[in-house]
């Protein structure tokens, strides 16, 4: 049994921090290491973690400097924290899972289960059995293959990945997929900045972000929106120390007041440890959820009111005429915004938006940086299309110092995307994969992963590989996900360690081991190296240091390659066996398939890798019109009836993705406890409730239909008026599957409808109907739209 208990609720509460990271980040990030692993070990990736021949950390996506401008320590309190995770001594062998049988592990925290340690070789959970128990690779792989050949046809079969996979793992899990015969690739960027792709696919032909480390550096004025730096991408805070530093200016734009966008103490400077650090936001807008699309709209409406004050002083007319289209239909609109429902939807006052407008006047370049603030709400499209509107008004698209940075949080996200895990990847490159392979790629488009979990809850999907990733805790409507999952076939994941996805079982399951980052990677052909692709688009090689947890793991390409070469033999006729003892031979094929790449090997060798061709840095955009693309984009907001709140879920600061450290939320005061809902004081008020007064969170749909998360504490905290944040994936089973963005179909995770109910007030007739662990329930049915849309 291990001696790793399950943590308990025990809240204690102090003030939410006024600055982050400085001694304290260090001295938590080690503590965290030297629990996992020894000082040896942690010396070892914290040593190599981010360097230009070392491992690229698996947290977060944020770039890193130049060679020659990286720090010795470059890394954060998260990424150490993360990695050495990862390189934890701590074992999960058979002996564990013939001790814990399948129904005690679904019961369990995510903490406990991943405290366990690295998973040391492959397991199976037969039909009608308890527990997992060993099985052989080749059988393993055997019986994987076996099943998918069984299916009726190929769309039956779903391949998800996350952003922790390499390029060359991700180039050939799309390339397997394809060669069966199917485009069911859903990913997990479809759960977080879908909206941005399609919103800047639309507007500028190119559906990521267009701005540089540099760049950040150089600009005159930042907006950092829906984002929380000092949580879920520490590393971002450097870059926004040396834009003030520089003579720059940050405004940022949360429902919640972020210590790291307040002050920033930089351990790697001295300024940092013994100073007081550098302040970070100029202004902080305490904007309501889902108020950023009347924000921006405000904004442009006075841009272009000042242009009708002053002609030819405030906007670039001749970028406009030159290099956009549909700006008069735009600016008719724009010009009909009223303030009253700009008022209302932000919670702002028309003051502190006029001063924003006055900082732009006075900055020649700006960039604006988004999250999942922004992308997951019902209108995230709409929204980020209005910041293009923005940033086109004053030419600040395509040029040094300005444009568009959707902030990506896993560290390859971007990677797997380039690398054709889409489920709509282009005809252009699926004729390209198929001249390259000699065969004829699938054109109809698969699921994301919204319709993947409705194709598996309704039969048509069988077979589930998820390859990284925690695919049941990472998706919205908990008990309909898990439930979906339970009705197929088989399901099997590709993982590191322990996570609630393995207890949600098919009728077979498979738990198939991995190398981590980290661990060194020894083929055929002698030792291997993988490469990622940050959010700015560098490509870099990532080589892993330490000896690998099991003699029994084998790497993501290795058992991708094996189980491509079981289920479909010699037709089409792919080199899965060369592709797995020489990684060099992907990264060729890569060369001639996926634009940008080419001579990958050669330039991936030199120091810090590459950067991608970005077409709009070239004054080059990819739109049916060949001109960037000024939208119209209606009013909105989401509305919240009397006597409810607006939840917003988030990630703790002991986080990463799904799966917490530890019970803190230092930054935020929250200590000992993920099971609060933060609510502004005079909400309580409002609402008849008292500062820690328990509670349950039920959300509300149109239908009728209520979904809850019990025994919650309410905790007064500064949140906006009218709004509540609250961890996940605790609250994921409060996010019906159907209450989605338009045209991504992104879950609506930042705009929930919810009312607080005093715990004491739960009668027998609303008594939960719980899941397996017995605090969440879900009545009248499945969901179809909120309150909030």
């Amino acid at each position: 049994m291990s001696g790793i208990e399950d943590p308990s609720d025990d809240l204690s509460v102090t003030p939410p921090k006024r600055w982050a990271a400085g001694v304290p980040a260090v001295a938590h990030a080690l503590e965290y290491s030297l629990e996992q692993t020894s000082v040896r070990r942690t010396a070892l990736t914290l040593l190599n973690i981010n360097q230009v021949k070392g491992i690229d950390c698996p947290g977060c996506a944020w770039p890193e400097p130049g060679p020659g401008r990286r720090h010795r320590n470059e890394y954060c309190e998260n990424g150490a924290k993360h990695i050495n995770d990862e390189a934890t001594t701590r074992r999960v062998t058979a002996d564990f899972f013939r001790e814990h049988p399948i129904a005690e592990l679904a019961g369990r925290s995510d903490y406990w289960l991943n405290q366990q340690g690295r998973l040391t070789e492959p397991m199976v959970k037969r039909p009608g059995a308890t527990h997992y128990e060993p099985i052989g690779w080749d059988e393993a792989l055997d019986l994987l293959a076996r099943e998918l050949r069984d299916l009726d046809f190929p769309d039956q079969a779903l391949f998800y990945t996350s952003g922790r996979l390499n390029n060359e793992a991700a180039f050939l899990l799309q390339l397997f997929a394809r060669a069966f015969g199917t485009n069911n690739l859903p990913d997990c960027s479809n759960m977080c900045h879908e909206s941005s792709g399609f919103a800047l696919q639309e507007t500028l032909g190119i559906g990521k972000g267009s701005v540089s480390l540099d760049d950040i550096h150089q600009a005159d004025l930042i907006f950092v929106v829906g984002q929380n730096p000092g949580t879920n991408h520490p590393r971002m805070l450097s870059a926004l120390e040396q834009t003030k530093r520089n003579g720059g200016r940050i405004v940022a734009v949360n429902p919640l007041p972020e210590a790291g966008l307040i002050r920033f103490k930089n351990p790697q400077k001295p300024s940092g440890v013994i100073g007081r650090g550098t302040p970070i936001a100029d202004q902080f807008l305490h904007i309501r959820p889902g108020g950023d699309l009347a924000l921006f709209q405000a904004l442009n409406r006075l841009l272009l009111e000042a242009e009708d004050a002053a002609p030819g002083t405030v906007l670039d007319q001749d970028f406009i005429d030159d290099r956009t289209t549909g700006f008069a239909d735009f600016a008719a609109h724009a010009r009909t915004v009223s303030w009253d429902d700009v008022l209302t939807a932000t919670g702002l006052t028309r003051e502190e938006i006029e001063q924003v407008h006055q900082r732009v006047l006075n900055s020649g370049k700006v960039i604006v940086c988004w999250a999942m603030g922004l992308t997951q709400h019902k209108h995230g499209v709409p929204t980020i299309r209005e910041v293009v509107n923005f940033l086109l008004l004053r030419g600040n698209i395509g040029r040094p110092g300005a444009g568009v940075c959707p902030v990506r949080g896993h560290s390859n996200v971007q990677g797997d995307r380039t690398m054709g895990v889409w489920e709509q990847m282009p005809q252009s490159f699926l004729d390209a994969l198929g001249r390259e392979f000699a065969f004829t790629a699938p054109t109809r488009h698969g699921l994301d992963s919204v319709n993947a979990i409705r194709a598996m809850r309704d039969g048509r999907a069988r077979v589930f590989l998820g390859v990284a990733g925690n695919f049941v805790r990472a998706t919205p409507d908990s008990l309909v996900t898990e439930e979906a999952m339970r009705r197929c076939r088989l399901t099997a994941h590709i993982s590191t360690k322990l996570n609630r996805s393995h207890t949600v079982c098919g009728d077979t399951a498979l738990i198939l081991p991995t190398l981590g980052r980290s661990d060194r990677d020894v083929q055929a052909t002698g030792e291997q190296f993988v490469t990622v692709e940050d959010s700015m688009s560098q490509v870099h090689a990532s080589r892993g240091r330490l000896r690998p947890a099991s003699p029994h793991l084998l790497s993501e390409v290795a058992i991708i390659s094996r189980l491509a070469r079981s289920t479909l033999g010699d037709e089409p006729a792919i080199p899965w066996e060369e592709f797995e003892s020489d990684y060099g031979t992907i990264r060729d094929r890569i060369a001639r398939v996926v634009p940008g790449f080419e001579d990958f090997n050669t330039r991936v060798a030199e120091p810090g890798g590459f950067n991608l061709p970005n077409p709009v840095n070239r004054g080059v955009f990819r739109t049916p019109s060949g001109k960037a693309v000024f939208t119209r984009n209606e009013f909105t907001m989401p509305h919240v009836p009397a006597g409810h709140l607006l939840l917003q879920t988030l990630r703790s600061h002991d986080q990463w993705n799904t799966v917490p450290y530890a019970m803190n939320d230092r930054y935020r005061g929250i200590h000992n406890a993920r099971r609060v809902v933060l609510v502004n004081p005079d909400d309580l008020t409002a609402l008849g409730l008292a500062d820690r007064d328990q509670v349950d969170l039920v959300s509300v749909w149109h239908d009728g239909t209520e979904r809850r998360a019990e025994d919650f504490t309410a905790v007064a905290y500064p949140a906006s008026r009218g709004s509540a944040a609250s961890y996940y994936p605790e609250t994921n089973v409060l996010v019906p599957l159907d209450s989605v963005a338009d045209i991504s179909n992104t879950p609506t995770s930042k705009a929930v409808v919810v009312r607080l109910e005093p715990t004491a007030a739960r009668g027998a007739d609303k008594q939960a109907q719980p899941d397996q662990l017995g605090q969440e329930s879900v009545t009248a049915g499945s969901g179809r739209g909120s309150w909030a849309e």
